[in-house]
């Protein structure tokens, strides 16, 4: 590819070789769609979305893609990842047929479905790659218009690099803040509410943003009258267009089969992104699908004659052809040439591609086959073995997954024998190897994770203040912070100019700027997209959501991008994003809740922390930086004004992650809970002290990791009892630290009495003082709790309080 400073230079011959080369391309990734859907066909494999109808639109954007940039798209683009070299042939089919080895297939490793797109942005011990002298793209994910919110962030990125000088040495991630963040959409999609959220976050905050919107004029068989009002997402933008020195984003349209007016319309808006900052909507209109939406069905059932009469005349590889014809850049016989080799070669890549794949998994079964060919004379159920045998050889196409149920199938059948003991160890390890193929990198296994960080307690002088509100030390600490890590900044609702709505910022903004400590709208979405995609470009970002109520906005972002990151890249992308917010106790059904059993089963794959104090929430936030994973901190919402002693290590005491702490010793019964219920259990285990029942209580400070040590079987195993205090609905959190003790600590070996839960009630907490005492535990219900279970087991000593 040709490029762009030398564009204008161009000789009429290396005009023909640029156009030869996009169209060989274009081509190419056709070719890859049609006999793509062929192999889904045919059973090879199991579903595939392609990127036809699209090919000349993406050459174009492919032309300004710089390195430094990054794409944030959707499962259409492979024509483009092919323009920037970052698709081979044999790669595109590897990832079709979910093939698990990172080298055949570096998208995920067969982690996600074909058509979603990656580069590795990190070395194989997990350190950051000189990001500037690559081409990026950020890891693709399917819910529509998922990708728009960590587009922002990508974006904002260089808008923090080119304007906060301490950051000029970040060589690797940005020079001057000039790389742009080029997103992609289908038509459809801009429906959602994700996708309106970041274009206003977009026009607000002035940053290189450029989206495509390409638009076939359907959602799957919807029309875009059905879609989009007036049927067009330019049209209904009209109002976010920039005008004079307003914000705002700049809207192009183009259509997406005129190969020459495509590229002038990219050129047009890289410079303008790039420049300026400006964000910029190119809205390609004319597409066709050729093939419909996906391999699960045919465009034929729900488009007329008409408009497949039309997709068939203005497919944009039929027009890229015509024009070449027509301004001698080709004939119809070099074209045709162009044609039968692109064909051949795609072909030539399946068949390498495929046999990567299958080859490796037939030895698999070869093995097996022979290692039960052996056991099976001697076997009682010889015939039936037999017949497994056979069954497997017959499959020409095997799966790992009938190879291993062949082979436990077989191990039933010789348990009382001799060679049970030889298959069972094949199976054992057969296991093993495949298992991590697609369970690994959940979380980071770099040498910067959380178990990386050893604790380091406050320090304290001997005249230390112990009468500091909590919000101080968090002030404070993060001061500390920010003047460690020039990469650190934090935005959120009321963060910046106000400090925040508990004042835990307050005066940090005038010192560190408004970059640094910034204000946002009231969009919890692209807020934790912003976070993402400035973490993914290697600076540390703090998301704060208000409060812990409204992380429910944003847990579709967490969940189905930040937390498979590391996942869906098999370890080859992170962005290590705190999020901030407060929660648990205050006034009414909205500010008041504790879902925490929803976001704990949602968004595996970042930690969820649950400090009880401000200097615990401090350490954590220390802890944190050291590390290259992302997290969820919870900050008691009525823990600001509490009273706490004041440390003298700001920034460097650090709070373990996974570790919990024994905060009272007792005998009787383990209390075990978290955050600002811990109080209230205290308060208790003092007046169930006086009439003789000692309470051991156990801070569980984080839920992900849950007790790595495994020490609250340790305190069971001296009680023999447990009671866990929560604040969630009945079987939410406290469901799954019942599960964590009983069955994963192996808990129920050291009870004497039923292990139980106290929770908040079924319903969200009702308003005002009363609402909460009746609405979620009390002291006074903790008490009863405990000397009902005390009762039960000693019932002379404690009579029924009831």
């Amino acid at each position: 590819m040709i490029k762009e400073e030398t564009r204008a230079t161009l000789t009429f011959e290396d005009f023909k070789t640029e156009v030869l080369n996009d169209y060989k391309i274009a081509i190419t990734s056709r070719e890859c769609s049609l006999l793509g859907r062929k192999e889904v066909l045919t059973g090879k494999a199991k579903f595939g979305i392609f990127g036809d109808g699209k090919e000349v639109p993406q050459l174009a954007m492919a032309k300004y893609f710089k390195n430094g940039d990054f794409r944030s798209g959707y499962y259409r683009d492979q024509t483009f990842m092919m323009a920037i070299g970052e698709l081979s042939i044999q790669q595109f089919f590897a990832g079709l047929y979910g093939h698990t080895d990172i080298n055949h297939e570096p998208m995920s490793a067969g982690r996600q479905m074909g058509g979603h797109f990656t580069t590795h942005s990190l070395n194989e011990d997990g350190t950051w790659k000189n990001l500037t002298r690559q081409k990026n793209s950020s890891s693709d994910i399917s819910p529509t218009a998922s990708q728009m919110p960590r587009m922002l962030g990508l974006a904002q990125a260089s808008k923090i690099y080119r304007n906060i000088p301490t950051l000029a040495e970040n060589s690797n991630f940005s020079i001057n803040g000039d790389e742009i963040s080029w997103g992609t959409i289908g038509n459809a999609s801009t429906s959602e509410g994700l996708f309106f959220e970041t274009i206003n976050a977009a026009g607000v905050l002035q940053v290189p943003m450029v989206l495509s919107v390409w638009d076939d004029e359907y959602g799957i068989s919807v029309h875009a009258k059905h879609q989009t009002t007036k049927e067009s997402i330019s049209e209904i933008l009209k109002g976010y267009q920039r005008e004079g020195n307003s914000n705002g984003i700049e809207i192009l349209k183009v259509k997406g089969w005129d190969y020459v007016s495509l590229i002038e319309t990219y050129e047009k808006a890289s410079k303008l992104a790039r420049e300026t900052h400006t964000p910029v909507l190119i809205h390609v209109y004319q597409l066709t699908q050729p093939q419909g939406h996906s391999s699960s069905g045919s465009h034929e059932r729900y488009k007329d004659a008409a408009r497949l009469a039309w997709e068939k005349d203005f497919d944009c590889i039929r027009q890229m052809k015509l024009w070449m014809i027509a301004i001698n850049i080709a004939s119809p016989e070099e074209l045709e040439e162009i044609d039968a080799k692109a064909k051949q070669e795609v072909l030539d890549a399946k068949i390498v591609a495929w046999k990567a794949f299958i080859n490796p998994i037939i030895e698999e079964q070869k093995e097996l086959v022979t290692l039960l060919e052996r056991l099976a004379p001697a076997s009682k159920n010889k015939d039936r073995i037999l017949k497994i045998i056979s069954d497997l050889n017959r499959i020409k196409n095997p799966l790992k997954k009938e190879i291993l149920v062949a082979a436990r199938t077989i191990l039933r059948l010789v348990t009382n024998e001799n060679s049970k003991i030889e298959l069972s160890k094949w199976i054992i390890s057969y296991t093993k190897k495949t298992e991590k193929n697609f369970s690994s990198n959940l979380f980071s296994e770099s040498g910067k994770n959380i178990f990386s960080v050893k604790e380091v307690l406050p320090e304290y002088h001997r005249d230390s203040k112990e009468d500091t509100d909590g919000r101080m030390i968090l002030r404070d600490n993060f001061d500390a912070i920010f003047t460690k890590y020039p990469e650190a900044l934090i935005f959120g609702e009321d963060s910046g100019n106000i400090g925040d709505v508990n004042q835990g910022l307050v005066g940090l903004q005038e010192k560190f700027g408004e970059l640094r400590v910034a204000d946002v709208g009231i969009r919890e979405a692209s807020i934790i997209g912003q976070g993402i995609g400035m973490a993914l470009r290697g600076l540390r970002p703090i998301a704060e959501i208000q409060y812990l109520d409204y992380l429910l906005y944003a847990i579709q972002i967490m969940s189905d991008d930040l937390a498979t990151l590391q996942y869906r890249t098999v370890g080859k992308q992170k962005a290590p994003l705190i999020i901030r917010t407060r929660g648990h106790r205050l006034e009414g059904i909205w500010h008041s809740g504790s879902p925490m059993g929803m976001i704990i089963n949602a968004i595996r794959g970042i930690h969820v922390l649950v400090p009880r104090n401000m200097t615990k929430a401090a350490g954590f936030y220390n802890t944190l930086l050291e590390c290259d994973e992302p997290a969820l901190v919870i900050e008691c919402l009525n823990g600001y004004r509490l009273k706490e002693k004041v440390p003298v290590n700001y920034g460097d005491f650090k709070t373990p992650i996974g570790v919990v702490e024994t905060i009272k010793k007792g005998t009787d019964i383990t209390l075990v809970s978290y955050g600002s219920t811990l109080r209230l259990v205290y308060q208790a285990a003092k007046e169930l002290h006086e009439i003789g029942i000692e309470c051991e209580i156990i801070d569980i400070q984080s839920l992900l990791p849950f007790d790595v040590n495994h020490d609250i079987v340790k305190s069971i195993a001296k009680t023999n009892r447990l009671l866990i205090i929560d604040e969630d609905v009945p079987g939410g959190a406290s469901a799954y630290i019942l599960q964590q003790i009983i069955e994963n600590q192996d808990g129920y070996k050291y009870l004497d009495s039923k292990p139980q839960t106290l929770s908040a009630k079924a319903h969200r907490p009702s308003y005002g003082t009363d609402g909460d005492y009746f609405s979620k535990p009390s002291i006074e219900d903790i008490y009863e709790k405990v000397y009902a279970m005390m009762n039960e087991a000693n019932p002379s000593k404690y009579e029924s309080l009831y």
